[in-house]
């Protein structure tokens, strides 16, 4: 089966700023993808370049099997995606009704009655205008508009963005049900908690670049925290024996908050007979600590899980 998507070497200059640093994904028909990472770590630029809206300085990119980068394939590609940005540009002067009307010329039969459904799924008043709307209900009309095609790719960028607590649940309830109709999803956000939610398959982007990437069950079960107390902040602790293998550390004063893939408790058990460790206590790591240690850490290691062989891992430093 083809990738729904596949990036080979993506990268993106501007003058002075390196927007992506060669970036290589895959996701599989079916999977819900998202991409975590802070404001400016690259994500948008990225998702710019999936649907058309900007070519990489280098690399290549395959969405559904059609080329962004080539105008007759956009064309076709856009036809094949739905897209919600974390700012919809609608039209403020038509109502719910008129602007679903409008975009149904776009597109063949089968749109309009469609979007119907999902604008009534979400409670949308198709007499209400645009201009009208919260913010929550302005992103509401947005996916409608993406899912009213039946769209085989729904792409989001940080569609949350902005929304309170309330509206924010209602709206990843709803990408919940888009996810269970076995669409592929490409998701981009800097919200962990959504992320856990709604996602099979996570990366961590920073500063351009991957530095984790793999199924979010997969990580989650081969990946520890290993806090180890030292009696000496300056004292460098021994290179883990294989399997285990350190991905990312963070010091804080005598201790250390150690990333490792692999079995904790026996990476932990090592560090306790070392020289100056005053202790070492091992548990499993949450999404929170990983981002936090792929944006914060000392050290970062790239961790690739691929789909056929879990136990894969590609190391080297970013």
């Amino acid at each position: 089966m083809n990738d729904a998507i596949k990036i080979h070497g993506i990268e993106m200059h501007y003058r002075g700023c390196d927007a992506l640093r060669g970036i290589d994904l895959s996701v599989a028909p079916g999977t819900v993808m998202a991409i975590l990472g802070e404001n400016g770590a690259g994500k948008t630029t990225l998702i710019r370049i999936m649907t058309g809206f900007q070519k990489p300085s280098k690399g290549t990119c395959s969405i559904l099997g059609l080329d962004p980068t080539v105008a007759d394939q956009v064309l076709e590609l856009r036809k094949r995606i739905g897209y919600v940005s974390d700012s919809p540009a609608l039209y403020d002067w038509m109502t719910i009704g008129e602007i679903g009307w409008f975009a149904s010329s776009f597109y063949p039969e089968g749109f309009k009655d469609r979007y119907q459904e999902f604008i009534a799924r979400y409670d949308l008043p198709a007499g209400r205008k645009i201009k009208q709307l919260s913010k929550g209900q302005r992103s509401k009309v947005a996916l409608s508009l993406a899912l009213a095609h039946d769209p085989e790719l729904l792409i989001l960028d940080e569609p949350t963005s902005g929304l309170d607590p309330i509206v924010r649940r209602e709206f990843l309830e709803s990408m919940i049900s888009v996810a269970a109709t076995g669409r592929t999803v490409f998701l981009s956000s800097h919200q962990i908690s959504e992320i856990e939610r709604v996602a099979d398959t996570i990366a961590i982007l920073h500063k351009g670049k991957v530095q984790l990437v793999g199924p979010l069950a997969d990580l989650k079960e081969s990946i520890a925290l290993v806090t180890v107390s030292l009696s000496d902040p300056l004292i460098a602790l021994a290179d883990l024996p294989e399997p285990s293998r350190i991905l990312a550390e963070i010091t804080e004063g005598r201790q250390k908050q150690l990333i490792v893939q692999g079995d904790g408790d026996e990476a932990a058990a090592y560090w306790r007979e070392a020289t100056g460790v005053l202790g070492a206590q091992s548990r499993s790591a949450s999404l929170e600590e990983l981002f936090v240690a792929c944006t914060r850490g000392d050290s970062i290691y790239k961790r690739v899980t691929e789909p056929s062989n879990p136990s894969t891992l590609e190391a080297g430093k970013s």
